[in-house]
């Protein structure tokens, strides 16, 4: 599991919005397991998503990344904490 943080680049409104175009966007490489708000500052509010990524794939990171980075709405992406589940 990873965590990453995500920010908007601009105050989000509409939050369920964006966490629905991230589930779309990582459909088929990873699964959401579960999304947290974060406030960051002036109004603005990071969502710190924790993902589930199969271990053995080569690569699976750096295309999460990627296809997170290219949603629209998305400023910056950055990785708390990667590790193991049972």
């Amino acid at each position: 599991m990873v965590s990453l943080k995500i920010f908007p680049s601009d105050i989000v409104a509409d939050m369920n919005g964006l966490k629905d175009r991230i589930k779309k966007s990582l459909e088929g490489k990873a699964t959401i397991y579960k999304f947290d708000e974060e406030p960051v500052a002036f109004g603005l509010v990071a969502l710190v998503a924790h993902i589930l990524m199969p271990e053995e794939a080569s690569g699976v990171m750096d295309e999460v990344e990627r296809r997170l980075k290219s949603i629209a709405g998305v400023s910056e992406v950055e990785v708390l904490v990667s590790r193991r589940i049972a």
